[in-house]
């Protein structure tokens, strides 16, 4: 039986591993042919993808370079002929620690900014011109639930995904009439393996987080597969600008 993706061409920022893997896998589930793109080596997600059934390959990537964007956006077209789908999902997070703001040096600030922000920027930049050739495409942004809570001491990377709700609704209305689509998902903390792994996401601060919630018990990565899925698939086609919390109902938006 066909996916909801079947014949469709992604591409998944930030996926060797994490959420990103996840996303990417389940892309290719639903029939997806994905483009794995990171900074680091993408086999084992590239073997998941087509464990799952869909078609992949692997490249090297850095968001920040628009040299190096532009190559994974050429590579995919030569390979498949067009790109339905960009997931920017490259960012920093699972690896910040918890500070006040006096604590952040402008260097550590200016690299969330750039991984995060202009880092989807330049992969939106150097997919558009394909999408519009076709005249379809969807982008799905990654954003946070903290954009709507305010959480203190995480103040570079609530900055910076706080542009990610305002650039989805700017590139929403510049490309609804080239047939392209931009939205964002905002997820809650997930237990990724980055975040597991972090001594700051331990004890109360998990706690606290998972009870604020309607539907009290920690996100995994796969609890937000069904909103991915979603947005990036036809069912969602007369849906732009918008951005989807996805976190047990902490936040209400």
């Amino acid at each position: 039986m066909a996916g909801r993706l079947t014949g469709k061409v992604a591409i998944v920022t930030g996926a060797a591993q994490g959420i990103g893997a996840t996303y990417a896998a389940a892309l290719g589930k639903e029939g997806a042919r994905v483009c794995v793109s990171d900074v680091l080596d993408t086999a084992v997600s590239v073997a998941a993808v087509k464990a799952a059934g869909g078609d992949a390959f692997g490249i090297k990537c850095d968001v920040t370079d628009a040299a190096s964007v532009k190559a994974m956006v050429d590579a995919t077209v030569a390979k498949w002929d067009r790109v339905d789908i960009l997931v920017n999902n490259a960012g920093l997070f699972g690896n910040l620690s918890l500070k006040p703001l006096t604590e952040i040096s402008s260097a550590e600030f200016d690299k969330v900014l750039t991984v995060n922000v202009r880092g989807s920027f330049e992969c939106v930049k150097a997919v558009v011109p394909q999408m519009r050739s076709q005249g379809y495409g969807k982008i799905m942004n990654v954003a946070s639930g903290t954009v709507f809570k305010g959480p203190p001491m995480l103040l570079h990377y609530v900055t910076s995904k706080g542009a990610i709700v305002a650039m989805t609704r700017s590139l929403a209305r510049e490309l609804g009439d080239s047939g392209i689509r931009v939205n964002a998902i905002a997820p809650g903390l997930v237990m990724s393996d980055n975040v597991v792994a972090n001594p700051a996401w331990k004890g109360a601060v998990v706690d606290n987080n998972t009870a604020s919630r309607c539907i009290k018990r920690e996100a995994e990565p796969d609890d937000m597969i069904g909103t991915l899925v979603f947005l990036c698939s036809p069912d969602s086609d007369f849906i732009t600008g918008q951005t989807i919390v996805v976190d047990g109902g902490s936040v209400m938006h």
